[in-house]
């Protein structure tokens, strides 16, 4: 009886451990579009997503702010406050493509990240799946 509450123990504290490693999103990541490739990595009590080479235009010339619009897009923190949700993770995503900053919510399984921004308070929401690259 005793070797079968070790056995019990041992699984839960495996279980544990299994399901601290999925609720870690940290990683670098590849775009659907392949254009963007964004690091997440813990960034104070949260995690964050700062991109790290982008295709095409590399400059933030949408940004609502008229000062930040000749900043290099290498080095801007695209995705900020990521934190466990009940359905995976939500944080704030920032779209250089059209200067807006949308709620988000993140899902991960194997080696991709469902990522839906969404405006209305979650009404309407448009998702991309990126590819962990490692």
């Amino acid at each position: 009886m005793k070797s079968l509450s070790l056995a019990a123990l041992g699984f839960l504290l495996l279980a544990g451990a299994a399901q601290a490693q999925a609720l870690d999103p940290s990683g670098t990541y590849l775009s659907e579009s392949g254009e963007t490739r964004v690091r997440i990595a813990k960034c104070g009590q949260a995690y964050c997503g700062t991109i790290i080479s982008v295709q095409g235009d590399a400059k933030d010339v949408n940004n609502p702010e008229t000062s930040l619009r000749g900043r290099s897009l290498v080095g801007v923190q695209m995705i900020s406050d990521i934190r466990p949700s009940d359905n995976g993770f939500t944080g704030q995503l920032y779209n250089y493509k059209d200067g807006k900053t949308y709620t988000g919510k993140m899902s991960f399984a194997g080696k991709s990240m469902q990522l839906s921004g969404c405006v209305l308070g979650g009404l309407i929401c448009r998702s991309q799946t990126w590819a962990k690259l490692n």
